[in-house]
């Protein structure tokens, strides 16, 4: 068994917190370990609840149609969330319950080793940059434990106002040149000296 197979079977024996009595299922997340882009979510909702898969409903299909504009597919990335489980009636995930989950998230970047993390929504922006404003820093790459990360708006968000859509779109259409800045320093620098980004 994989490692990352043996942390979603760890994930859904998770008795943690009070989302384990509530839930129908776990939501550990997909993709194939060595993905270049994770994207980090905030929580299941009903469809991921059901399915046990997350990004299902139509932040999902929003988030698929933005991966074919910049020719990618939803299996080449890896799709998670903050918390693992679905808050009843879609509430905003507690303290505790984002504190419950921080290891398994912890231990699915480990695994799959992403060079670029997308958070989508503020509550994964928050993990990476505690104090700031989604809507100042969304769509600037920065440099965060090992990671390049890249704030952005959840898709859901966009289905709502369509400002919101515009703008995610357009910080989408950045992630092509991210890749191929880190592919390019990856290629001129030995391990040892690490080049600042150019697009940072």
């Amino acid at each position: 068994m994989s490692e990352l197979s043996e942390l979603y079977e760890a994930i859904a024996r998770c008795q943690k917190c009070a989302l384990a009595r509530t839930r129908t299922h776990t939501v550990p997340g997909e993709g194939p370990e060595g993905a270049k882009i994770m994207f980090i979510g905030e929580a299941p909702g009903f469809h991921e609840d059901k399915q046990g898969r997350p990004f299902v409903g139509a932040a999902g299909q929003f988030l698929e149609q933005l991966l074919a504009s910049i020719n990618m597919r939803r299996d080449q990335v890896v799709i998670a969330n903050v918390i693992k489980c679905r808050p009843p009636g879609n509430r905003e995930p507690l303290p505790d319950e984002i504190e419950a989950c921080r290891p398994f998230l912890d231990r699915q970047l480990e695994i799959i080793k992403p060079k670029v993390i997308i958070t989508l929504g503020r509550f994964s922006m928050a993990r990476f940059f505690p104090d700031a404003s989604i809507s100042r820093i969304h769509g600037q790459p920065a440099k965060r434990d090992g990671y390049v990360v890249i704030p952005m708006f959840h898709p859901a968000a966009a289905l709502h106002q369509p400002r919101y859509r515009s703008l995610i779109e357009e910080d989408f259409r950045k992630i092509p040149a991210i890749l191929a800045e880190l592919d390019r320093v990856a290629d001129e620098q030995p391990p040892a000296q690490p080049e600042q980004l150019s697009l940072f």
